[in-house]
């Protein structure tokens, strides 16, 4: 156990219990994950790529979806708002909300808009490719209204808001600034997990939690040592006006700018398999640990923690309670 987490240890243990039931509100693209599972014993004769014999099939949530599942298998509340097409795969999607405990009223549909579908094909504990099915464009006037009045009706009862871009255009500007506005005029604490690569239309979150690559690409920084971390965590709180500032770094762990203070957390993951959905585990825990009370810190700790074990498993996936019991314990 690293120091910085032995420090948080008890505070982290004692928030635990406070995630039952815990209303966190979601904001975001959600996505439908699909998961082929098969072997590869031959190259195909008709072209150089192998051929995977399917040995079965899989369907998780993925996006702001995946963020409330995580929120769910931890016991909270998720109150989610998204948009998707009416399709068939609209049906699947709720249907798999509903088999984890979140609520389906919050999706709404927008003709002509395909809902997102992300299918991956995995052979051996390795990604052989993926295929996507989607509409990226903008919402449209009158479906930016309607998800307005859904988030809105949903707020008072909120203990924190998260809002999860995925670039599928239901966080096109200047919507997220809307939200954040409505949000602070509640008092709620708004954290965002951003893909656009000009932050300045998230501007009025409280936190923001970018990878490293899309921090570089934000700030217009390379990230190489600690000065030029700060740096570049710096310019993104300028554009956002976010009081914390949380880059996740890989293997490297992440480090969060919190006020002026920056705090270097070392990666706790053991083995990696697969990364996939590792950043809305991470939005979803610091958003659920601010919530339950604990510091911006020590929620980034228990953040990171919960990180290091969902990538030890393979596909779209989620942290318990109990395995963070057992990590802390």
């Amino acid at each position: 156990m690293n120091s910085l987490l032995a420090e948080h240890r008890s505070q982290l243990l004692q928030a635990l219990p406070k995630f039952s039931d815990l209303p966190i509100l979601i904001v975001g693209d959600v996505i439908l994950d699909e998961f082929i599972w098969g072997r590869v014993d031959r190259i195909s004769p008709e072209a150089p790529v192998p051929v995977v014999e399917v040995t079965r099939e899989s369907v998780h949530l993925g996006g702001a979806a995946n963020v409330a599942a995580n929120l769910a298998a931890l016991g909270a509340e998720p109150l989610l708002v998204g948009v998707v097409g009416d399709d068939e795969a609209r049906p699947r999607l709720c249907r798999q909300l509903e088999l984890q405990g979140i609520a389906s009223n919050g999706l709404l549909s927008e003709p002509d808009r395909r809902t997102s579908v992300k299918t991956r094909i995995i052979a051996h504990h390795q990604q052989v490719c993926r295929a996507d099915r989607e509409s990226r464009r903008p919402l449209s006037s009158e479906t930016r209204m309607s998800l307005l009045e859904a988030f809105r009706e949903r707020l008072p009862r909120s203990q924190a808001v998260l809002l999860s871009d995925y670039a599928k255009g239901v966080l096109a500007d200047p919507l997220p600034v809307q939200l954040a506005s409505d949000a602070r005029e509640l008092e709620k604490f708004v954290a965002l997990d951003p893909k656009n690569r000009d932050f300045s239309i998230y501007r009025g979150v409280s936190a923001i939690t970018p990878n490293q690559r899309e921090a570089e690409a934000a700030s217009g920084l390379s990230i190489s040592d600690e000065t030029s971390l700060r740096a570049a965590a710096v310019r993104l709180r300028q554009q956002t006006k976010a009081s914390q500032v949380l880059i996740t770094r890989g293997e490297e762990g992440m480090v969060l700018l919190d006020q002026d203070q920056l705090y270097p957390i070392p990666t706790m993951a053991r083995e990696v398999f697969d990364v996939t959905g590792a950043g809305d585990t991470v939005i979803a825990l610091f958003t659920l640990g601010v919530a339950a009370g604990l510091s911006p810190p020590a929620a980034a700790v228990l953040a990171n923690l919960a990180a290091g074990i969902v990538v030890g498993k393979l596909g779209t996936a989620a942290v318990t309670r109990q395995e963070l019991e057992q990590a802390l314990g």
